[in-house]
């Protein structure tokens, strides 16, 4: 865990840089829904930066993340969202080379979990915990939504989506997975296909 003065020092950072770019904002005007009308799915990893790789700038798009960029409940809510209120009518689920979330199971931070509420440690292989007690059993009733196969996972979110009785069968959804080496975008075709509409939007 960060020292306290480490703390403030970062949260002392964030409204420096926040300062500097109110000094100059000039996007107050922009509308609520996303001028490009689409949305992406995507990791909160660090590394990855939606608007630099997508070509974003503010008010374009809408971007959903979370770790893996999984097709979660909360995700499709956000997505349904997007399209019902806000107009998205094309959509990307984007994860990604080196993921974390291919790193362990729903047993291991299960286990994690229960023996400590601390951050855990990494040595290539095996996850451990510096420090023990305090933990919680309770990480061992959720579904984490790891990923055993990254190109698996992105056509198996794009099928939740394109299921899921809210979400119109006219959205395409694309599937695609980012290279964090290179910083290239690959289609994942059996995802892309299996995102391709199933419905032609009403014209009534």
């Amino acid at each position: 865990m960060p020292e306290p003065t480490e703390r403030e020092q970062i949260r002392a950072e964030v409204l420096a840089a926040n300062a500097r770019y109110a000094a100059t904002f000039d996007k107050g005007d922009l509308a609520l829904p996303p001028a490009r009308r689409f949305a992406i799915l995507t990791c909160m990893d660090a590394r990855l930066d939606p608007a630099k790789y997508a070509g974003l700038a503010e008010g374009d798009a809408h971007v959903i993340r979370n770790a893996g960029g999984r097709a979660s409940d909360d995700a499709i809510r956000s997505l349904v969202v997007s399209h019902k209120l806000l107009g998205t009518a094309t959509w990307f689920v984007i994860h990604h080379t080196n993921c974390g979330m291919e790193l362990f199971t729903d047993a291991v931070i299960g286990d994690l979990l229960e023996d400590s509420l601390e951050t855990a440690q990494f040595d290539g292989s095996t996850w451990s915990n510096p420090r023990h007690g305090g933990g919680s059993p309770e990480g061992r009733s959720v579904d984490w939504l790891t990923i055993p196969d990254r190109y698996g996972s992105v056509a198996s979110d794009v099928r939740r989506i394109r299921a899921h009785p809210l979400v119109p069968g006219y959205i395409p959804i694309y599937g695609f997975l980012y290279d964090v080496a290179t910083g290239h975008l690959e289609e994942i075709q059996e995802a892309s296909e299996a995102g391709r509409p199933t419905a032609a939007p009403s014209t009534g």
